[in-house]
């Protein structure tokens, strides 16, 4: 059994989904301690709660420890099964976080799956649901992964309630990704969101990041739509995407109460422009998220980001605990760096071959 040390590199919430990802993609069981040492609240809160219970579902698993607040968990996963799952975080906790760790692992069961999760769909410091869709999932199916993704309504803190439904088909080959060049900047297109709250807050967000992008490029085009969203709480964002000749970048801010909307439009342009400055070729967020996918991929994938980020250093030691693949990592953190990553190869990736 592994031993994992939970206070690793950021010792956040990361090192216990990737290690509940590649446990499951492995066979292989792990006790962590020391769990989420690093944050102000240390333990699992009912988001990492539900990331355990989705992974044990998935992989048969036998698991101690799964409790509100516990530090130290041992987790044993006894196969890898497709089928209709169901969860509910129960609070605003982050949909896609536990989305993201066990769909790379449902990719390698022998049939289609399909999962609804309740919970958060836009909430701080996790990925928002069109991060996922219009970003994150176009980099998963140039790799290989058949995942489809649906919201049906709209989650925000602190109440949450949205609700997002997932389809997986078993993945073939993966392929690697050279990312290196973005190119020319293309175009911009956006979503500006509200929910439970009047349109024009969304329209006032909308009209300052024109504004504000409006000398970025004059070849560029900029389409930011306008969206009032079905959901059982109140919010509002503004997401960007920046679509180069080569690659993308993707950008979003969240409201909150007393929060100009202005505010929320600078937030995201602010994060764009920062992204323009550098010669990345992808967000850092996403970085960071792409590892253990392309660790699965048949041959080296090459990913110029904008920024190194402590949640790249980690899950990349995390990965390498678990599979037996080269990462290299080229760059200073909090500046921008290329990561090399040398795939085991996607047809040693599942548990049919343990």
């Amino acid at each position: 059994m592994l031993a994992i040390d939970g206070s690793l590199g950021e010792g956040g919430g990361q090192v216990l989904r990737s290690s509940l990802a590649l446990a499951l993609l492995t066979g292989r069981p792990f006790t962590m301690t020391n769990i989420r040492q690093r944050r102000a609240k240390p333990g699992l809160m009912p988001q990492h709660l539900k990331a355990v219970e989705a992974a044990s579902a998935v992989g048969m698993a036998r698991v101690r420890g799964a409790q509100l607040g516990s530090q130290t968990l041992v987790f044993e996963p006894t196969g890898l099964r497709a089928g209709e799952f169901h969860f509910d975080i129960g609070t605003a906790g982050s949909i896609s976080l536990v989305l993201q760790t066990v769909l790379p692992p449902l990719s390698f069961a022998s049939a289609s799956s399909h999962m609804t999760v309740i919970g958060g769909t836009h909430v701080a410091w996790s990925p928002s649901f069109h991060y996922l869709d219009w970003h994150w999932l176009p980099h998963m199916r140039k790799i290989g992964f058949k995942i489809r993704l649906e919201m049906e309504a709209a989650g925000f803190y602190p109440r949450g309630g949205g609700r997002v439904r997932a389809a997986v088909e078993p993945a073939n080959v993966l392929a690697p990704l050279r990312l290196l060049d973005r190119g020319r900047l293309k175009r911009i297109r956006g979503i500006s969101g509200v929910a439970g709250l009047d349109i024009a807050v969304a329209e006032r967000q909308r009209t300052r990041a024109l504004r504000r992008l409006e000398g970025l490029s004059n070849q560029a085009e900029i389409e930011i739509q306008i969206v009032a969203f079905p959901s059982p709480s109140r919010g509002t964002f503004l997401l960007l995407l920046a679509e180069f000749e080569n690659s993308q970048g993707c950008f979003c801010a969240l409201g909150a109460r007393g929060k100009p909307a202005e505010r929320v439009a600078d937030e995201a342009v602010d994060e764009l422009m920062d992204f323009v400055s550098t010669d990345g070729a992808i967000d850092a967020h996403l970085a960071d998220q792409l590892i253990l996918p392309l660790a699965l991929a048949s041959g080296t994938s090459e990913l110029r980001t904008s920024r190194v980020t402590q949640h790249l250093l980690t899950n990349a030691e995390i990965v390498k605990m678990f599979l037996p693949v080269a990462i290299e990592i080229e760059g200073q953190a909090g500046r921008p760096g290329v990561v090399r990553i040398a795939g085991r190869g996607s047809g040693e990736a599942a548990w049919t071959t343990r």
